[in-house]
């Protein structure tokens, strides 16, 4: 080979290595970043990793994580590929706020970031669905304006400097904070940001360069799609599919809070993105909770084990299964003809009695029992809400809300009926004790055990397939109600 090819192919090398190590620094100088109090909002930041992931970057992801994160979520953090920094919280200097927002100024921190060039903050509970590396071609400090006035701290793209950092700390007793939080706190600190300029991130470089690098630019609603939005029209207000940025902002309604991908469309995205998470340690793929898992097996279990103990306990012991089945058939093809045989030969023989026994039921039984019903129903809902865990996947959330509400349900009120029977119970044995013909009621007896027991078997079969009804009736009362964001999504979504 000639030695101008041999220098043709060492230029060629040393230009191919220069390139990858200026691509290496301008990564290493810009980064996502984003900011951890608890466990709370790990898989949030999971998802959120995931998320930047899959637009290809190779940006620095940043998670500035407080003293209440435990070891376990650092090691998957940095597992996910996150560079974890440890940081201390910064106190709350305003007195009237509400309790979670003690920590909320440690955001003022990632100004502090002068490691990095430029960073882009991201919210725990917002998800990228489309690139957004035209954000760090923003200026010195950039966020969506919300309520016409208002901007909103969930993303924000700043250019870390040492001297802003040391002037907000100077002014954050000072400036008035009008949610008690950070964002309150740059809401003033930069009050003219109503009036900045809209991010433009399609214009050429050479116009870029030719012009002094703004200190406040607005971003679009497509950089920070707020859900909150999405709610009052059950549609988003901008084009779909050019989004980038989605912020699920209502408090209640976190997107890995099983509940909300019953109640909200946009959570699909993120829930999708949750189940491709890889295992980066054991037993966290699709984003599960190890801590969860046992525990979600024996929710599963527990009530199920309760109920075939139950059926052993009142069933199965006087009569086998088969006895059973064929005794509930006998009384569905017979109540008719029995319970008119049954009435007609003790109407004269039992009147007397039955007018003693009615007189002894009080008039506030039935309004009591209506009132103990709704009371019980409220409660299972709630013991339930508490009992299944947040972060489990929706349908396992479903089937365990389902499941604890109708297992509770049944006990308290249950109990409640028993307490009847036997308060009636004890009415009966003294009315009977004061009847004036005993020997008729003994002889009367046992056609009127045989319709009691009737009566209380098919009372039963009419309770439980009343319960089920009401069980698969439930995620259809939100189209009655007009909702038509809830329950029909995922029923035409997942069940076809």
């Amino acid at each position: 080979m000639k030695p101008s090819n041999w220098r043709l192919g060492i230029v060629l090398i040393l230009f191919t290595l220069s390139q990858h190590t200026i691509h290496a620094l301008q990564s290493s100088a810009e980064a996502y970043v984003t900011l951890l109090y608890g466990d709370e909002f790990l898989l949030g930041v999971r998802v959120l990793g995931k998320s930047i992931r899959d637009t290809r970057s190779t940006k620095d992801m940043v998670a500035l994580v407080s003293d209440g994160v435990s070891d376990y979520a650092k090691n998957l953090l940095q597992a996910d590929g996150w560079i974890v920094k440890l940081i201390s919280l910064l106190a709350n200097p305003n007195q009237v706020r509400p309790t979670r927002f003690w920590g909320v100024y440690t955001k003022l921190k990632i100004f502090n970031m002068t490691d990095y060039k430029k960073v882009v903050y991201l919210d725990a509970d917002t998800i990228v669905v489309k690139s957004i590396e035209d954000l760090f071609k923003c200026g010195k400090f950039c966020a969506n304006l919300k309520h016409s006035e208002r901007l909103n701290s969930g993303v924000m793209v700043v250019e870390p400097s040492q001297a802003v950092f040391n002037d907000m700390m100077s002014q954050v007793k000072t400036l008035r904070s009008y949610t008690g939080g950070d964002q309150g706190f740059l809401n003033s600190y930069y009050a003219g940001f109503p009036n900045a300029h809209v991010f433009e991130p399609d214009l050429p470089q050479h116009v870029l360069n030719s012009r002094t690098v703004p200190d406040m630019e607005r971003l679009s609603t497509l950089y920070n799609a707020d859900v909150g939005l999405y709610m009052l029209a059950n549609k988003w207000m901008v084009d779909e599919d050019l989004l980038h940025v989605i912020h699920y902002t209502l408090g209640p309604l976190k997107p890995w809070d099983w509940w909300t991908s019953w109640l909200l469309k946009p959570v699909d995205v993120w829930q999708n993105v949750r189940e491709q998470l890889q295992e980066s340690l054991p037993g966290t793929g699709g984003g599960r909770n190890p801590n969860d898992e046992l525990l979600v097996k024996l929710l599963f279990l527990l009530p199920l084990f309760a109920l075939l103990f139950c059926y052993y306990r009142y069933f199965l012991q006087t009569r086998s299964f088969c006895d059973h089945i064929r005794h509930l058939s006998y009384i569905f093809r017979s109540r008719g003809a029995l319970a008119y045989s049954a009435v007609s030969s003790t109407a004269n023989s039992n009147q007397q009695f039955s007018n003693g026994a009615q007189s002894k039921v009080p008039a506030f039984l039935g309004g009591l029992s209506v009132s103990v019903c709704l009371v019980a129903a409220l409660v299972s809902l709630a013991l339930a809400l508490m009992i299944v865990p947040r972060q489990v996947m929706p349908w396992t959330g479903l089937l365990l809300m389902y499941e604890w509400t109708f297992t509770i349900f049944f006990l308290l009120f249950g109990s409640y009926l028993y307490l009847i029977y036997q308060w009636g119970k004890m009415k009966a044995n003294q009315v009977g004790s004061f009847s004036s013909r005993p020997g008729s009621i003994d002889c009367d007896s046992g056609k009127g055990h045989q319709l009691q027991v009737s009566s209380y078997d098919v009372a039963i079969c009419y309770y439980g397939l009343g319960m089920a009804f009401l069980a698969i009736a439930a995620p259809s009362l939100p189209c009655f109600l007009g909702i038509t964001a809830l329950f029909p999504r995922y029923f035409a979504g997942k069940v076809l």
